[in-house]
């Protein structure tokens, strides 16, 4: 895993970075259950999760147990509801294996799994709140969030998002 650039050099790295200053969270009641929704889109990119694969456009909602996808050349920006900002690079596979952000009742967790690419990671209240509750896993590492963004790149890989 290389931290701090993307493929093809810094250049994709920047673009990622550009595509996390996407504005904050916007959900109404009937959404208040998804984990997020998708912000931006440049190419083809897909939200897939069991018995459907839906393309990734802007208002596609995102939720636990779902694989974020995209082929090569694309760029995919998720907004959590907490304000995390996930933004995937080319040729990317990332699985939401976990989301729960309940202030209210004191529960939160947040689990990215990276199988291959490049993301660019932007915390949100939910590393604020309970830092302990977030983490980005890659076939190699697994981070522990305590508020801050990075980019990380995780090369070759499996085609499919690992699952427990």
């Amino acid at each position: 895993m290389g931290v701090g650039r993307g493929r093809g050099g810094t250049t994709g790295g920047l673009a990622l970075a550009a595509m996390l200053l996407v504005g904050g969270p916007v959900f109404g009641a009937e959404e208040a259950s998804a984990a997020g929704s998708v912000k931006v889109v440049q190419g083809v990119a897909w939200v897939e999760r069991p018995g459907a694969r839906t393309p990734a456009t802007p208002g596609v909602r995102v939720w636990p147990g779902d694989v974020l996808w995209t082929e090569g050349g694309a760029l995919l920006g998720v907004t959590f509801r907490d304000g995390t900002r996930l933004t995937l690079g080319a040729d990317s596979r990332v699985a939401v294996d976990e989301y729960v952000f309940s202030p209210a009742d004191g529960r939160f967790a947040s689990v990215f799994r990276v199988a291959r690419g490049v993301i660019a990671y932007i915390s949100g209240k939910l590393a604020e709140l309970a830092p302990e509750a977030v983490r980005v896993e890659t076939p190699v590492a697994a981070l522990g969030i305590r508020g801050t963004r990075f980019v990380a790149e995780v090369e070759g890989g499996d085609d499919r998002a690992p699952r427990r």
